[in-house]
């Protein structure tokens, strides 16, 4: 099938099928689509949009690009599990999800992505790490679930190829906020990857793709309704995005923050909360808990004996990093040169923040891409982020930014300046949780 011809149809607002879907994809895989052509498709698909057949179609067919996994013969002894993030500034609940599943009796084959417009990228966080393979191949990937209970990763050659090229393209592309593209990307790597149960994160707000709860909501349905579908239980949550998550942004910063609170020396309460509730979903999708206080307990004791802390250092070690990380991660996450605080211009409360654009801000650091090939400076960032309803006084720290030169951290803190609104009284509290979207399931061992 020519690619124009299927751009055409797409174009002028047509339906595509599931032999046109296979060719499109095919053509991703093997590059008989020019980087034009994918580009001209991707924008078609996001102005026209698909139908919720054409959506199944488009995610069976990324799903087929490559291996489907089959973790039978591995005999782990539990049920192979996973999360998804739809995407926010400062998101690291993967960090720690992924290792208190894995204590809790999961195993828990994560596959993450790289940065997307805005927003933070599972992946880069890793490769902040001296010596982490965020792309082994698979039997690396089966030893370290062998090892670890856990494996967070980025898709390896043979899992989902077709997403991985359309994914570089969205970014560059302003096809990211798209239901049906975002929908058939997550589901895509879902479904290769074997598992027995998923819960989605959908952020909701102004540092999210979705910034409306009802396009939050909508974006949820198509995540619990296509994977249900397709055989995989799904439940999702809709969680807010108004604000930073944790007390940093930038990849080297956000693995700190994630290794503090795995040791227990600090922990974010709305951090917490959003961890804690994903996992309890999903220890009951995955029959390791019954209803959500006793999974709510198995987390906490996770976190509180050290368990999850012990198997995030075994994944670390496990895929190529440091075996002592979790004991001096600061010693092996390189440091910006530049680190200096973000003064308060004014007295008052924190009232609102800008969160896409402090994300913009972070890319501007250097610590995101412009162009899918861009590299990416680990070392930079925003520690110490002040919260929605805190008080500050005139030179008080808003944040400390974490630059490769005085020059970029100016304009940062310029820039962070005029993301966070202060006002005269302090603001009502932004709930985490918004929305719980889930169908009929059942719930499966392996």
């Amino acid at each position: 099938m020519l690619a124009q011809e299927l751009i055409r149809i797409k174009r002028d607002g047509g339906a595509l099928d599931a032999a046109q879907f296979d060719a499109f994809v095919h053509g991703l895989v093997d590059h008989s689509w020019s980087e034009g052509q994918a580009a001209a498709m991707a924008m078609a698909m996001f102005i026209n949009g698909l139908s919720s057949a054409e959506t199944v179609e488009l995610t069976r067919a990324m799903t087929r690009s490559g291996q489907v996994l089959d973790w039978a013969a591995d005999r782990f002894g539990g049920p192979v599990l996973d999360k998804h993030s739809t995407g926010g500034v400062g998101d690291k609940v993967s960090l720690m999800l992924a290792p208190i599943m894995a204590a809790c009796g999961a195993v828990v084959p994560m596959i993450s992505g790289r940065a997307l417009g805005h927003t933070g990228g599972t992946l880069d966080k890793f490769d902040s790490i001296p010596g982490y393979r965020t792309t082994p191949d698979i039997a690396q990937l089966r030893q370290a679930l062998h090892s670890a209970g856990c494996a967070i990763i980025g898709q390896t050659p043979e899992l989902a190829p077709a997403d991985r090229r359309l994914y570089a393209i969205r970014d560059v592309t302003a096809t990211v906020e798209s239901i049906p593209l975002i929908t058939a990307s997550i589901l895509s790597k879902k479904l290769a990857a074997g598992l027995h149960g998923l819960v989605m994160d959908v952020k909701c707000g102004n540092g999210a793709f979705a910034v409306t709860p009802e396009m939050a909501l909508a974006l949820a349905q198509s995540l619990v309704a296509v994977a249900n579908g397709a055989g995989l239980p799904t439940r999702a949550l809709v969680t807010d995005m108004n604000q930073v998550l944790g007390h940093a942004c930038g990849n080297a910063l956000e693995v700190l923050e994630a290794v503090a609170f795995l040791r227990g020396e600090r922990r974010s309460p709305r951090l917490l909360q959003v961890t804690r509730l994903l996992c309890a979903e999903l220890l009951q999708i995955g029959a390791l808990a019954d209803d959500e206080a006793s999974a709510l307990k198995r987390v906490d004791e996770a976190l509180d004996d050290g368990s999850a802390l012990e198997h995030f250092a075994r994944m670390v070690a496990a895929l190529g990093g440091p075996a002592d990380f979790c004991e001096c991660a600061g010693r092996h996450l390189a440091a910006a040169p530049v680190q200096r605080a973000v003064p308060a211009p004014h007295a008052g409360w924190i009232v609102a923040k800008a969160t896409r654009d402090i994300g913009l801000a972070v890319i501007e650091l250097g610590g995101g891409r412009r162009r899918a090939a861009d590299p990416i400076d680990h070392r930079v960032g925003f520690a110490e982020m002040v919260s929605i309803g805190q008080r500050v006084e005139r030179g008080d720290p808003l944040a400390a930014v974490h630059a490769a030169h005085a020059d970029s951290a100016d304009a940062a803190t310029r820039r962070l300046q005029a993301c966070i609104h202060i006002g005269d009284v302090p603001p009502a509290p932004l709930p985490v949780l918004i929305a719980r979207v889930a169908e009929p399931f059942t719930r499966t061992h392996p």
